[in-house]
């Protein structure tokens, strides 16, 4: 990998601060393959990115501090971002500034939109917008391609945070093939209660696969129907196709999530799934004024602590302002 940092100041906003910002994104399908030795299982995944964004302003400072604002601030409990090392974003400036040879000093505030552990990568998101913005912050002029190098080393949605739209990813997550969606999809967001940590979905799949009550992963089921829909649709054809390998164990966590897929059936979803390690349950729409109407029936019902109606494929991480 080769930098060209010129050392000096990239694209500036007032105030001397850049601002990038990166989607949530929902997993439409996700087959989990057995445990790896490395300890990460082998995915295949289709990834939609959705419009729910997070933004990153990053300002020249003295060292590394992280502010964060919005959804999962200090004082919101059990899902309070960390604001230290333990944060992505804090990773993603050291580690850029590592490879690019230039000091770690940013004052970094993340704007949260998306909630913290509900299975929509916020902290991928987070982590890919200050990797962008960092880049013009400090000159380093890194191609995207690098970026997406430092992505992968961050996390296995790192990478598809930063490209956006809709890809396959393989791997354990990481390894992305573009695919192509002719069409805007809707859908409607809602988010139940408390976030779940995704090592301990993982892990209760591996119990529950231990013990037989689901299927062990050694075939993966075929993501090509779920491809298939989203080049050419129809609704009920992407509905059909959903599926979730990490609903299972979600739901042996969190019961409750039940009442929730079915409060998005009743309230007139095509189809509703657990989007990646939950909590949040993704309801297909079909079409923008269903999903309007959808999230105010359910946000009216009090099922979930948040409804969101969003839509996609929108962009990865981008330079805003």
């Amino acid at each position: 990998m080769s930098w060209a940092s010129s050392g000096g100041p990239g694209r500036m906003a007032g105030g001397g601060a850049v601002v990038a910002r990166a989607p949530a994104k929902v997993n439409l399908h996700l087959a989990v393959g057995p445990l790896r030795e490395d300890g990460y299982h082998e995915l295949r995944t289709v990834y939609l990115a959705v419009s729910l964004f997070d933004t990153v302003t990053v300002r020249p400072g003295a060292g590394l501090t992280v502010t964060v604002t919005g959804e999962g601030a200090a004082g919101s409990g059990t899902d309070a971002v960390p604001t230290d090392r333990r944060n992505l974003v804090w990773q993603a400036a050291e580690l850029l500034a590592e490879r690019a040879g230039v000091p770690a000093d940013a004052d970094i505030t993340i704007d949260k939109s998306i909630p913290a552990a509900a299975g929509l990568a916020g902290g991928s998101a987070d982590a890919a917008a200050a990797l962008v913005a960092l880049d013009a912050l400090w000159g380093t002029h890194a191609t995207r391609g690098e970026l997406g190098a430092l992505a992968a080393r961050l996390g296995s949605d790192v990478p598809f945070s930063l490209v956006g739209g809709v890809a396959l990813g393989s791997g354990r997550g990481e390894q992305l093939s573009p695919v192509l969606a002719r069409r805007r999809w809707d859908l409607v967001l809602g988010i139940s209660g408390e976030g779940l940590s995704t090592p301990t979905v993982y892990a209760e799949l591996d119990r529950l696969r231990a013990e037989g009550r689901v299927p062990d992963g050694e075939v993966h089921p075929s993501p090509d129907p779920v491809i298939a829909a989203l080049r050419s649709g129809p609704v009920r054809a992407l509905a059909s196709s959903l599926a979730n390998d990490l609903q299972p164990p979600a739901l042996s966590l969190r019961p409750d999530l039940r009442r929730a897929l079915r409060a998005a059936t009743g309230a007139g979803a095509a189809a509703a799934i657990v989007s990646g390690s939950g909590p949040t349950v993704a309801a297909l729409a079909p079409d923008e004024a269903a999903a309007v109407r959808m999230a105010a029936t359910l946000a009216g019902e009090g099922v979930y602590r948040t409804v969101r109606a969003v839509h996609g494929p929108v962009p990865g991480a981008r330079l805003v302002g």
